[in-house]
């Protein structure tokens, strides 16, 4: 199965939301992001100052209460708030205060930090069955749907999943004859999502277009790295892009930022944080 590359700048930039002169902050995008846990607050920092970074209007970050603390100090912008928790991680008790916050929202992500266990697990199930708005699930959450693909299959909003090729495989995702593309598009197709592929040519895919970004290099291999892709992917679908076009672009500008710091830096000392400081060098 043969792709179609992510061409160039102009091509991201064409697609990226115009900012009216009369705008506000309302009209940028309020977006949800439930990440972190005890150990992992970095995860709930990075993707929060990426969506900042690439536009959204409002950014809420929910994340345990045992965590509140920390990840409140660590962010300026965004809006952070408490939710209950077990053991570090989010309780079944969070679901009504999250469910209660996706209603006003425009895109929500859920993933990053937050740890395994059956309280995060039933928060994940019970956000892509109330969700009205975009959803992008990523790191803990592809986990905890491993088991429970048919939530994906029977929800009512857009899901895009960003797996790396285990959270991949964890999903029943196989590569025939070593093809990216074509695995990640059969798989996009059985649990009608948008598939992020991420790795070496990451590849976007809805199951029928597939798009390979040739953007990126290999000192973003780092823990962190995925936390700002998240982050950056939520807020351009918050500004009312299409899955497809927000996944394209998220990842481009994702790796084109990686490449101007590698120039920089080298790929060995290149950091995620490194990332969002050079998004101001590619958005307009």
């Amino acid at each position: 199965m043969t792709g179609v590359t992510i061409p160039d700048k102009d091509y991201v930039m064409s697609r990226l939301p115009k900012r009216s002169p009369e705008a506000h902050k309302g009209d940028f995008g309020r977006i949800l992001l439930l990440c972190g846990s005890v150990g992992y607050t970095g995860a709930a920092e990075l993707a929060a100052n990426a969506a900042v970074r690439c536009g959204a209007g409002l950014v809420y970050v929910g994340v345990p209460e045992a965590v509140y603390p920390i990840v409140a100090g660590k962010l300026t912008e965004p809006m952070v708030f408490p939710l209950p928790a077990e053991s570090g991680m989010l309780s079944e008790a969070a679901i009504p205060a999250v469910l209660e916050r996706m209603e006003s929202m425009d895109a929500v992500l859920i993933g990053p930090g937050l740890g395994q266990s059956v309280g995060v697990r039933r928060v994940i199930r019970a956000v892509l069955r109330g969700a009205k708005c975009p959803v992008v699930v990523d790191a803990d959450g592809i986990n905890a749907l491993s088991e429970h693909t048919d939530v994906l299959r029977k929800s009512a909003c857009d899901v895009i999943l960003t797996p790396h090729p285990g959270e991949f495989a964890r999903l029943g995702g196989q590569i025939p004859d070593g093809d990216r593309q074509r695995g990640a598009a059969e798989l996009a197709r059985r649990l009608g999502c948008v598939c992020v592929l991420k790795g070496r040519g990451t590849v976007v895919t809805d199951g029928d277009a597939v798009l390979v970004n040739p953007t990126g290099n290999p000192g973003m291999a780092t823990g962190g790295s995925g936390d700002v892709l998240a982050g950056m992917l939520t807020a351009l679908l918050g500004q009312g892009m299409a899955p497809m076009d927000a996944a394209a672009a998220a990842v481009w500008l994702h790796g084109a930022a990686g490449d101007l710091c590698a120039r920089e830096t080298g790929q060995m000392a290149l950091i995620p944080s490194d990332l969002i400081g050079a998004l101001c060098r590619l958005l307009p």
